[in-house]
């Protein structure tokens, strides 16, 4: 098709220069889309760069220990993204001898593999026929066709699951589905489309009806819960007191101050009178704010963080099962997640 033609002659022009595209190997593409989930280029290609140098193939990923992975993943959310790569390199050491697998139906069955990964795998890895379905490339689609059903509704789905494999070039499914995606993410952008300087300008439904702007379409999420986290941080000599997260809840497995979740943001004076805070710190306190309330957006949470500083007269009253005390020359190697890390760096430790 003249869509497709048209996108590769772009992308040859303007294709950005990616180190993951300079390879067939399926490993090495894996790590890339999964790094970049959720991520920016530019945000993920440090990861990367990071995680292509310290484990060379995926046997080095899946000998690993969570911890390291965690530790390297550290900035970028979405951990379980870092837990399912774990599960996944293991599988795929133990189960198909160290081989990635490059076919579109094996690779959906490993853990954090969706339509999306196994189809840009698959067609770059192996230039399997497989259409990709990213963020960017619903946009194109719908804006392109002019297509308003919701992109993360079912029928919306299955709609533009049907116009991507009808677009594909099934002799050069790597070079169009790349072309496609590349073309969403620097040219037709979600804000501020170069749209005047489009070779689609005459044809592109969107910009035609001027509905650029308003296309594509996407259901509005549930709305999110509040949070409100009470972090403590309590020095002794060279050592802090940690935390480690348990199953269950977000940042699972993942190192943090001691908490005390409350319902409400909370002063010094509600906090040094808390039944809780009582317990395990005693009533013998001196306290104050490190940083104010601070917001941290996840999926469905909005996590309201205050951080105190606690110092006592004597020593804790009590301490959770799962605090400990670390030295600080050890903070750097525990695996924390992202709300904790840009604290730290705020701070001196």
């Amino acid at each position: 098709m003249i869509f497709g033609v048209e996108l590769q002659a772009w992308y040859q022009q303007h294709k950005r220069d990616l180190p993951w595209r300079e390879t067939k190997d399926a490993y090495k593409i894996w790590l890339s889309e999964i790094i970049l989930q959720q991520t920016r280029v530019e945000q993920g290609l440090p990861y990367y760069l990071r995680f292509a140098e310290r484990f060379k193939t995926v046997v080095d990923f899946a000998n690993a220990g969570e911890d390291e992975i965690l530790h390297l993943w550290q900035g970028l959310g979405y951990y379980s993204r870092g837990r399912n790569m774990h599960k996944a390199a293991q599988i795929v050491r133990d189960q198909y001898n160290g081989i990635f697998p490059v076919a579109y139906k094996t690779l959906l069955t490993l853990p954090g593999v969706g339509e999306y990964t196994a189809a840009a795998i698959s067609s770059f890895a192996n230039d399997e026929a497989q259409a990709v379905l990213d963020g960017n490339v619903f946009r194109v689609l719908s804006r392109y066709y002019g297509i308003p059903t919701p992109i993360n509704s079912i029928e919306g789905k299955k709609i533009f699951a049907a116009i991507a494999k009808e677009n594909l070039d099934h002799q050069h499914p790597a070079l169009y589905n790349q072309a496609i995606m590349d073309f969403g993410a620097i040219h037709c952008k979600p804000k501020q489309p170069l749209c005047e300087e489009c070779m689609f300008r005459t044809s592109c439904y969107a910009l035609i009806q001027g509905e650029v702007d308003q296309l594509p379409v996407k259901l509005k999420a549930k709305a999110s819960k509040d949070r409100y986290f009470n972090y403590f941080i309590l020095r002794d000599d060279a050592q802090i007191l940690m935390s480690k997260r348990g199953a269950g809840d977000v940042w699972q497995n993942l190192y943090e101050f001691p908490l005390l979740e409350s319902k409400h943001s909370m002063t010094i004076p509600e906090v040094l009178e808390d039944e809780d805070f009582i317990r395990y710190f005693g009533t013998d306190v001196n306290l104050r704010v490190l940083q104010a309330q601070t917001k941290h957006v996840l999926s469905h949470q909005n996590i309201y963080a205050t951080f105190f500083e606690v110092r006592l007269e004597g020593d804790l009253i009590q301490k959770k099962s799962n605090w400990d005390y670390v030295f600080l020359k050890d903070l750097d190697k525990l695996a924390k997640h992202k709300l904790i890390f840009a604290f730290l760096e705020r701070s001196n430790f």
